[in-house]
């Protein structure tokens, strides 16, 4: 008798996301990857292993059942997995773009022990623009109000994702934004060719419409203070107002005509749209050569910007490519598009002609010695290896620090050495009673995706005290508390 034997199923390869060629984009500000194909699609979520107990949950910072939406997916439910990520995530677009799945949900799935893991944030965003280009959205049903009012400082990751978990909860919600558009960093910090903004603008209209009031060019700490807001009628306000304030090299020169903050060059083009001048007022900064210094997503964002408004474009970082804190994903792109990377190279002077506009940049080379306290090589200047780089354009992208002025107009609201906001990690709750804080005002400078976890945080925290005057820390797992004994 003839045996046959069965045929293995073949392993279904990491499903590749369609982008433009690097040789167009690197002259346009339209969105590099196209996103996944319906086929593209449920082929990823079918590698999908559905584990009993996902580890890919526990690396998410708002908790989002991964396995399910993923199931959604590969059943064609592509809407249902959408619903199924709003359960947990206001901002899926947003961070199926901008999150660093690689170093969270990803770097624990299974699948990536001994190959690649599943497209879990490809899928989020396929999911998220199957929705919006459907135009199906489902308003979830609100309960009953509760009575109690809520204002949030701040439009941005953070305070977007604590004014959806609240308004869903019956509470009045009300955002009070500082600039004239909603989305903080979303809007005026990440170029158009990694986010588009009428994507952040779909997900804002969508908590409008869950009833959560928006207040644009409101500065609070001057058009009101926290205090007042409380006399106000608010039962509890969370301060989500990031970190905008940038930090520079502290070198001669800095002051000369040509040196831009890597905040300033990005809210020109994002926020001011420069890069469709004259269609909008603001001229774009039109540079020959561009010298970008850090080796963060900013620094990645701000050089590809450079290059798109016509400029040879460069970054200095001080560490090699491997300490570089960017997303693996945003170098590759970088480095297709012809931005080219001087690693091991530290800016010790910017360089003025008569009239005080910059026309080089003296740098060190370096090299790596002892690991300092982030882990990471610290750098040390090479004796005798300055040389000059002739340039007119420099952006300083080294990182941000809190704004000031909540902290200066309200009394009683402790504060770090760092300028950050004191709250406590577990519940976000501050200093004061009934303020709580999250996102890069306490953290500093960090990612989009730890905003909104440290918002969700928050969101909880405050329904509880909203409920009963109190917060209470949650209970933590054995393992979580052995982790904190250990140090």
């Amino acid at each position: 008798m003839e045996q046959k034997e069965k045929e293995k199923k073949p392993k279904v390869p990491r499903q590749k996301m369609p982008e433009q060629d690097p040789r167009r984009r690197r002259s346009n500000f339209e969105e590099v990857p196209y996103g996944y194909t319906e086929e593209l699609a449920v082929a990823e979520a079918s590698r999908c292993l559905k584990c009993k107990k996902p580890l890919c949950i526990t690396g998410c910072p708002v908790n989002i059942r991964i396995p399910d939406f993923i199931k959604l997916i590969e059943e064609g439910k592509f809407i249902e997995a959408a619903w199924k990520l709003k359960e947990q995530n206001t901002l899926p677009a947003v961070t199926g773009r901008v999150c660093p799945q690689e170093t969270q949900c990803e770097i624990l799935c299974i699948l990536g022990k001994k190959g690649d893991p599943v497209a879990i944030g490809r899928l989020e965003r396929f999911a998220a623009d199957f929705e919006r280009r459907s135009g199906n959205t489902k308003l979830p049903d609100l309960p009953p109000p509760t009575g109690k009012k809520v204002a949030i400082i701040g439009a941005g990751p953070a305070g977007l994702t604590v004014a959806g978990d609240l308004v869903m909860l019956g509470h009045k919600v009300t955002i009070f934004e500082a600039l004239q558009v909603t989305g903080g960093v979303l809007v005026y910090g990440i170029p158009e060719f990694r986010l588009p903004k009428a994507i952040v603008q779909y997900e804002v209209d969508y908590l409008k419409r869950l009833g959560v009031e928006i207040l644009t060019d409101y500065v609070v700490g001057k058009a009101r203070t926290v205090e007042e807001l409380f006399k106000e009628g608010f039962d509890s306000i969370f301060i989500g107002t990031g970190a905008g304030l940038p930090m520079f090299m502290d070198i001669p020169g800095e002051n000369l005509v040509g040196v831009y903050s890597a905040n300033e060059y990005l809210t020109r083009s994002n926020l001011m749209k420069s890069f469709r001048f004259p269609e909008y007022g603001t001229a774009p900064i039109r540079s020959k050569k561009v010298i970008t210094v850090g080796g963060g997503n900013v620094a990645m964002d701000s050089a590809r910007t450079a290059l798109r408004l016509g400029a040879e474009s460069i970054i200095v970082y001080r560490r090699s490519r491997d300490e570089m804190p960017a997303r693996a994903e945003e170098i590759h792109h970088a480095e297709e598009e012809g931005v080219k990377l001087m690693i091991l190279t530290n800016p010790v002077r910017v360089i003025g002609d008569e009239q005080g506009r910059v026309k080089a940049i003296e740098c060190i080379k370096m090299e790596l010695g002892e690991p300092d306290d982030s882990g990471r090589r610290r750098p040390i200047p090479v004796k005798g290896s300055e040389f000059i780089i002739e340039c007119d354009t420099v952006i300083p992208a080294l990182g941000n620090k809190p704004n000031p002025l909540i902290a200066m107009t309200t009394p009683g609201l402790k504060t770090t050495r760092w300028g950050t906001l004191e709250a406590d990690p577990d519940t976000m709750q501050t200093s004061m009673t009934g303020v709580f804080a999250g996102g890069d005002i306490v953290t500093g400078a960090a990612t989009v995706i730890s905003a909104m976890g440290a918002g969700k945080k928050a969101a909880a925290s405050m329904h509880e005290y909203l409920m009963t005057g109190k917060v209470t820390k949650p209970v933590k797992e054995e393992k979580e508390q052995e982790k904190e004994k250990k140090g």
